[in-house]
């Protein structure tokens, strides 16, 4: 994970996703790139009766918070000693330690996160919230179903390590194959590995005695936790409240087994995750 995209938007949540990406960084040696989120012209700008100056009156807020956002991103890295990396185009050695750029005149809208996001090996956001300022389910939710890439979701408050003790949350599907997959670099690294299974709440799939036998050929050591479900008991609440009691620093979880619609209605495992997590979050879909 040498390269890793951060977007930045001036929020309270932003000191908590920067530390979070740092750490991450210096496990691999990693360059960090941030970018400012900048919100599109929304539509009642466009309705406006005197449209011209609406849109006058937005831009200069999206330019504020764009020099906001490189400000705040620029000093978190002065104040934590990271260097600038080089300019694209000088000789660069092989990088051990965590470097820094900045992506100016990024485009507005969420979509440029996930166009951009494609050629990174990581992405790290703060964790959605319903602050105006964000981070911002849109945004979120364009990383994580147009990069291709995976998703590191930045709890409120920063922890002090990321994926010393991982908990992969194994419900046997698809996205959580991809999620697993993606989480490599971290489990290679791991002290402890947790693979954890609620049970009544997987897909057809291969078990996870199975996974453990498969990550035992990349010299990775895992212990299997099954719980049981239902009764009231939804997965989401179980994985958070297992990982916390465990000490772990990482949730590896798939995002969206079922459809987003049926969780915004009758919620889910990732939409609870999503809304409640203490701690960070590698994710893809």
């Amino acid at each position: 994970m040498k390269s890793i995209l951060v977007p930045t938007e001036p929020n309270d949540a932003m000191w908590s996703t920067l530390s979070t990406a740092l750490t991450a960084a210096k496990t691999f040696g990693s360059r960090l790139e941030g970018f400012a989120v900048r919100v599109s012209v929304p539509t009642v700008v466009a309705m406006d009766v005197a449209p011209s100056a609406s849109l006058a009156f937005f831009e200069e807020e999206n330019a504020e918070a764009a020099r906001q956002s490189r400000d705040l991103f620029a000093k978190f890295m002065a104040d934590h000693a990271v260097p600038a990396a080089p300019p694209a185009g000088q000789p660069r050695a092989p990088q051990t330690a965590p470097s820094w750029a900045w992506l100016d005149d990024a485009p507005e809208g969420d979509n440029f996160v996930g166009h951009y996001g494609r050629i990174f090996d990581l992405i790290v956001m703060g964790r959605p919230s319903t602050d105006p300022q964000g981070p911002h389910m849109s945004t979120f939710e364009a990383g994580l179903f147009e990069s291709g890439r995976p998703i590191l979701l930045a709890p409120p408050k920063p922890s002090a390590t990321v994926g010393r003790h991982v908990l992969i949350a194994w419900n046997c599907s698809t996205e959580q194959a991809r999620a697993t997959a993606f989480a490599m670099p971290f489990l290679g690294r791991a002290d402890q590995v947790t693979i954890l299974t609620v049970e009544g709440a997987v897909v057809p799939g291969p078990s996870a005695e199975q996974l453990a036998a498969n990550l035992a050929l990349h010299g990775i050591k895992t212990s299997l936790a099954s719980i049981k479900g239902g009764d009231n008991r939804t997965a989401g609440p179980i994985i958070l409240d297992h990982a916390q009691r465990a000490g772990c620093d990482l949730i590896v979880k798939g995002a969206y087994t079922q459809s987003r619609l049926r969780q915004m209605i009758f919620g889910g495992t990732t939409r609870h995750i999503l809304t409640y997590a203490e701690i960070p979050v590698l994710t893809a879909h």
